[in-house]
């Protein structure tokens, strides 16, 4: 199955437009009701969802480190990458990875 985004509250909602552009299904913090919401609620979502959570937020990680379940978290330091790269990277990782292969499991961009 293909993998579903959710896009963390810092993350630009351009990401989400180009990857609905390519057909790729994501919602944001803003079309989810989650504005000022914690990190555990958004991992909640995602997870209840199936949803794979792109995150510039450091604080994703140490959730993952210390046994919080996910369907996936896709970390990008914050101003590491361009718009357009961050769009190339989750298309690609769309295309290769299955919904079943990201639970719980941490990629960097």
């Amino acid at each position: 199955m293909a993998i579903r985004f959710h896009l963390d509250e810092h993350i630009d909602s351009a990401i989400a437009v180009g990857l609905r552009r390519r057909g790729i299904d994501v919602t944001t913090t803003n079309d989810a009701g989650l504005r000022g919401a914690g990190d555990e609620a958004q991992l909640t979502f995602a997870m209840n969802q199936r949803r794979v959570i792109h995150t510039n937020d450091p604080d994703f990680l140490r959730l993952d480190a210390v046994g919080f379940r996910h369907f996936g978290i896709v970390f990008c330091s914050f101003g590491s990458r361009t718009i357009g790269q961050v769009i190339e990277y989750l298309t690609v990782l769309d295309a290769v990875m299955t919904e079943e292969e990201m639970l719980n499991r941490v990629e960097f961009c």
